[in-house]
């Protein structure tokens, strides 16, 4: 038994040529002459280490890609392209995180700004998800209004993460 690694890229290949999977494909993935496997087991199997090894998933995808093989992450790519296209369109077309935050904070109206409470990083649990104020109120419109705003907010970054960790 091997470390996995201590992997070269023919054993991959050659692991790979013999390598049968009749499970459910997992999330991670890798192409191997034109053949989409599954990536950790793969590894394993190269290294002839057994499925109860410590590596994880993102272990593996990192020595597959030390070794030149295109990895991909099957939910992820799906839904975030299309979602991507839909909601945000060309959020790969700034140079760094600060100028999207930036584009994406400049959509939000003023008046929507504005509503932002001063303890909003101490209480963002509270605004988001309580319906009740810290006064024992019912949760008013203007902050259900700021809630929304957030919740977009917070989707259309993820989107911009998501596309900034794929590049």
């Amino acid at each position: 038994m091997r470390n996995p690694k201590e992997l070269t890229r023919d054993e991959v290949i050659h692991a790979a040529s013999r390598f049968r999977w009749t499970r459910k494909m997992p999330k991670w993935r890798v192409l191997v002459q034109s053949r989409e496997l599954p990536a950790r087991p793969l590894v394993l199997e190269a290294a002839g280490v057994p499925p109860n090894d410590p590596t994880n998933s993102h272990q593996a995808v990192a020595i597959l890609e030390r070794l030149g093989f295109e990895t991909r992450y099957a939910a992820e790519r799906h839904q975030t392209q299309s979602s991507q296209t839909a909601e945000y369109p060309g959020v790969a077309r700034f140079d760094s995180i600060v100028d999207a935050f930036a584009a994406i904070a400049a959509e939000v109206p003023d008046k929507d700004w504005a509503s932002v409470p001063a303890d909003l990083s101490k209480n963002v649990d509270r605004y988001l998800y309580r319906n009740k104020s810290a006064s024992g109120t019912k949760r008013g419109s203007m902050e259900k209004v700021f809630a929304d705003t957030v919740i977009t907010f917070t989707k259309k970054l993820s989107l911009l993460l998501a596309d900034f960790h794929r590049s």
